[in-house]
């Protein structure tokens, strides 16, 4: 194509020598013929269009860029924008088991929440009535049974009917059930923080660091000698376990009333221990 161009301009230049014949193409015009000759702006076009028609075959030609030369290319705010979304990705974990949980205990999926309610009641009802090591025997040799007399079934079955199925566990049995050990690091590392936490508030209240605190745990466990004398520790939990699947769907139905009845609770309990650090001497009430 510039060969073209190179070749079309040479052919178009004037004649440097005035004595020179010019071409045919600048020749003066003739009336009798009924053509005219070149001028000025049709030069100036013709080069406009060489020019326009090379550069759409260069553009036309043009290889795209490959996919590596573009990645290659990309500015590094964006290859740190992935490297954030990397790192977030293992955040989004404890927030879907927080909402499970919610979930289990607000029983959004009744089947679901009335499986794992009523076996965990059966469960402490039986740890009420049988020792322990009785209650883990009793319900191993249970899930025992129904798992041979399954297996035997479904080899019969298979024997039967000649067909090659496999084990009838077989994708329970390829499941990865390891625990990580990130997961144990995380929690054991939580746990010892709360444990941290709970030492050094028992060594606050036992040292009498401050005397109203420490008043008030002993009038708590004052109170619980008499909740121990009534019930014991595994019916205490047993109450817990039902209050925890029954309390927050009571809560959610009724939270006006329960709110308006805690806050006039809530006002009488500050009254009174107001009342009682007046009276105690050195005692002084906390700022909020």
């Amino acid at each position: 194509m510039e060969a073209e161009i190179s070749s079309t301009s040479d052919e178009l230049k004037f004649p440097q020598d005035p004595t020179e014949e010019p071409p045919r193409s600048f020749q003066s015009f003739n009336p009798d013929s009924g053509s005219r000759p070149f001028d000025d702006d049709d030069i100036l076009d013709l080069a406009g269009g060489a020019q326009d028609a090379l550069a759409r075959h260069r553009a036309t030609n043009q290889p795209e860029p490959d996919t590596e030369q573009r990645g290659a290319g990309a500015p590094e705010e964006l290859k740190k924008a992935e490297d954030r979304t990397e790192e977030e990705k293992p955040h989004v974990e404890p927030v879907q088991s927080k909402s499970t949980l919610v979930e289990l205990l607000y029983w959004r999926d009744l089947q679901r929440t009335g499986v794992c309610f009523g076996a965990s009641l059966f469960l402490l009802l039986s740890l009420s009535v049988c020792s322990i090591v009785s209650v883990i025997a009793y319900i191993s040799l249970a899930l025992l049974s129904v798992t041979i007399s399954f297996r035997i079934y479904k080899g019969i079955i298979q024997a039967v009917q000649k067909s090659e199925d496999g084990h009838p566990f077989k994708m329970y049995l390829e499941q990865d059930i390891a625990i990580s050990s990130d997961l144990v690091h995380k929690y054991s590392e939580l746990a010892l923080a709360r444990f941290n936490t709970l030492v050094k508030e028992l060594r606050r209240l036992f040292l009498v660091e401050d005397l109203v605190d420490s008043l008030k745990f002993a009038v708590l466990m004052w109170l619980l000698t008499y909740v121990g004398g009534l019930f014991n520790g595994l019916t205490l939990i047993i109450i817990a376990h039902i209050a925890v699947f029954t309390w927050p769907v009571v809560y959610e139905k009724h939270q006006v009333q329960i709110d308006h009845y805690y806050e006039l609770v809530n006002n009488q309990v500050k009254d009174v221990m107001k009342k009682i650090q007046a009276k105690i001497p050195g005692a002084k009430p906390k700022t909020e």
